[in-house]
């Protein structure tokens, strides 16, 4: 018999892996549980990389499962080598807490706080991580693990294999993201732990650490890793990461990124980045035809999650204001510049350079020799231009740079 949690996972293409499936779903059918899912807070935001695990969350509040989500506070002073070609830089405590309290105010707005019985737990690792005496830890938690089992993970083999550097501390990282699981369990009561297919080897570690430790069933579930049709990595574009911290990405620079969305990857990301019903998707995908329609429902219900309904609708007209002719959108992304900088009429590659909007004077150049940089929908054909106080419009000058970014430059 199917569980409604891991019917929909599966419909909508999310489920990967699972430890005991037939085992899980009669839990599942049987009573509430908790599950938890563990971010590493290597910067203060996570980006869109981490929205499915996120989904996952809002899908065990949906079916009456309490969440744990687990903030690395300590695993993050290491870092996770899955996936890595490379040892990450190592942060300072400060900034990890300080990444920490911006990553949770995400979540605040994500997970639904209103039902007292899936309340999300928060925890930070580093409560019992940071506390560990080595020699006790070895005694207690090293000896269920051998060497020969941890060599043969993924995360440890890849990296071997290429000849590439593996430290101590790396290797020993699969051990504490265990050691959570069973404290989770412990503490918490915490029975699931969900994470990416490439977290397979460490989530295995932790569901056989609480058989051997507490004598207790207790299982692991992955979801596939995101790619997109032409074989990249969900999260990051040429511009950069996809941030869920609006501080960092506009609510309208964040429509425009699931409206851009290539036209392969529409239906699924339908299915993984927002709540429509599976037999609504069916509908649809069967009867509109033309994929920009379906590029727009993505955009504006993806953003309604994060950003909210308001912020989605006003990126929506922004973006047909801007697209259909002269108009300044009202929620285009700004950027403050002081006046000084433009009173007396400033070059428009140093223009530009200010804004960041493109990353270098040389990529400025280019662009303006390519007539692809826009004064107030004006295109720029030499780059001698002097902009000044003149090119105000409304209060702001717009930048446009091709036919998709566009800016608002406002003075103070």
């Amino acid at each position: 018999m199917k569980n409604n949690f891991i019917n929909e996972i599966t419909t909508r293409g999310f489920f990967h892996q699972c430890t005991d499936e037939v085992k899980l779903t009669n839990l599942l059918n049987n009573k509430s549980i908790k599950a938890y899912i563990g971010f590493d807070c290597t910067a203060p935001s996570l980006h869109v990389g981490s929205l499915l695990q996120i989904m996952c969350l809002r899908l065990l509040q949906k079916y009456g499962h309490q969440p744990v989500v687990l903030l690395g506070g300590g695993t993050t002073l290491i870092g996770d080598p899955s996936g890595k070609d490379s040892t990450r830089k190592i942060l300072e405590e400060k900034n990890i807490e300080n990444n920490i309290k911006k990553i949770k105010k995400i979540f605040e707005r994500l997970l639904n706080f209103e039902n007292k019985k899936t309340l999300p737990i928060f925890v930070n690792n580093a409560e019992w991580l940071n506390k560990l005496k080595y020699i006790e830890f070895l005694r207690n938690v090293g000896k269920h693990f051998t060497i020969n089992k941890m060599l043969s993970f993924d995360s440890v083999k890849l990296r071997l294999e290429r000849e590439q550097s593996l430290s101590y501390m790396e290797f020993n990282y699969m051990i504490l993201q265990a050691y959570d699981f069973y404290k989770l369990n412990d503490m918490h009561n915490c029975v699931l732990q969900i994470g990416g297919s490439d977290q397979w080897g460490n989530i295995v570690n932790g569901v056989e650490l609480i058989r051997k430790i507490n004598q207790k069933d207790s299982f692991g579930l992955t979801t596939p890793l995101i790619t997109l049709s032409s074989g990249a990595k969900m999260g990051k574009t040429e511009d950069g990461a996809i941030w869920l911290d609006e501080k960092l990405l506009s609510a309208y620079d964040y429509w425009q990124f699931w409206r851009n969305t290539n036209d392969a990857d529409v239906k699924r990301f339908l299915k993984y980045f927002t709540e429509i019903d599976e037999l609504e998707l069916e509908k649809l995908f069967k009867n509109e035809k033309n994929i920009n329609n379906l590029k727009i429902l993505l955009a504006n219900e993806a953003t309604k999650i994060l950003h909210g309904e308001k912020k989605s609708k006003e990126s929506e007209d922004t973006a047909k204001e801007t697209f259909a002719g002269s108009g300044i959108g009202q929620t285009l992304p700004v950027i403050f510049m002081n006046e000084s900088l433009i009173k007396n009429g400033i070059n428009i590659i140093d223009f530009i350079n200010y804004t960041k909007i493109l990353k270098s004077k040389s990529e400025i150049r280019r662009a303006i020799n390519e007539k692809g940089i826009k004064i107030n929908d004006i295109v720029i054909g030499d780059d001698n231009k002097i902009v000044s106080v003149n090119d105000l419009e409304s209060d702001c000058i717009k930048v446009s740079y091709g036919k998709k970014k566009h800016y608002k430059i406002k003075l103070n």
